[in-house]
């Protein structure tokens, strides 16, 4: 059974992010990528809910006595495999968790235009899995 409180303190934490992030739609690509207060702040949102998206899929996995994952991309696989998300929700947080390694570890290649248009175009898979996991916790 998963502890509901736990996920809630992370659903929260998610949807604050996610309120600052859609605020950044209010901006042009060019304002987005020359100023480093806004791609700054974004980039640690990004990255923060993503973190929150990790630890929940973990939390499942781990109250529900799935399998362990032994990277954060198969998080989504065991999640998959055991019907709590769809498979495009499998690809697309996968996708997402090595965007995530991108933001972290690879930050000085990091392409802002790409960063911006994720957020504009790609919160939607986020969205979708506190959806999923709403119903888990009913």
């Amino acid at each position: 059974m998963v502890k509901r409180e736990i996920v809630i303190l992370r659903l929260d934490k998610i949807d604050e992010y996610i309120k600052f992030l859609d605020r950044v739609k209010n901006y042009s690509k060019n304002r987005y990528v020359e100023d480093p207060f806004i791609y700054g702040s974004s980039e640690r949102f990004l990255q923060l809910t993503i973190e929150c998206v990790i630890d929940i899929g973990n939390h499942v996995i781990s109250d529900e006595g799935y399998r362990k994952p032994e990277t954060n991309r198969e998080i989504f696989t065991i999640l998959y495999e055991n019907k709590v998300i769809n498979s495009t929700l499998r690809d697309n947080l996968s996708n997402m968790v090595s965007f995530r390694n991108i933001l972290v570890h690879d930050y000085l290649k990091l392409d802002r235009g790409i960063v911006y248009d994720i957020i504009v175009n790609n919160l939607g898979d986020i969205k979708s899995f506190i959806k999923y996991v709403k119903k888990l916790i009913v």
